[in-house]
């Protein structure tokens, strides 16, 4: 029951790392997280599924699903692969990292961008934000995948 300081609070709270097994260096350079991260792009949330945290990959793929439908909806503007821009570039890159929902912008959006509104400024950001997120995504099921996250 009585404790001592140093019980209480430890000097040096955070431990040292374990030295790494033979067999936690080869998972973390076989090709496994690198296909999750593959896979957590191409159809968001599916890397998280992958890893059996279900709850993780719904909520990332309602978010990016979210955001880029409405975003099609809202006629927002889909950059094409192709720019003089640098801003149109960035636009594009942004827009790809929504995974499968960049090729999917011409089922939903048939009538083309009207940027002249801003409901369709809007839809550009939005189609631009599920990217963000997607790679936020993946970012996080890379992470997962090699062990530094829980």
């Amino acid at each position: 029951m009585n404790e001592t300081p140093e019980e209480k609070f430890p000097s040096n709270p955070v431990q040292a790392p374990e030295p790494e097994s033979a067999a936690g260096r080869s998972r973390k350079t076989s090709s496994g997280p690198m296909l999750i991260a593959l896979s957590a792009w191409l159809v968001p949330g599916l890397g998280h599924l992958l890893l059996r945290r279900t709850a993780r990959g719904i909520v990332f793929l309602i978010a990016v699903a979210g955001l880029a439908i409405l975003g099609y909806k809202m006629r927002g503007n889909v950059f094409p692969p192709h720019s003089t821009d640098p801003f149109g570039t960035l636009g594009f890159l942004a827009d790809a990292a929504s995974g499968i929902f960049y090729p999917l912008a011409r089922v939903f959006e048939r009538a083309g961008p009207d940027v002249a509104r801003a409901a369709g400024d809007y839809g550009t950001r939005f189609i631009a934000a599920a990217g963000i997120v997607n790679l936020v995504s993946v970012f996080d099921a890379y992470e997962i995948a090699i062990g530094r996250r829980v």
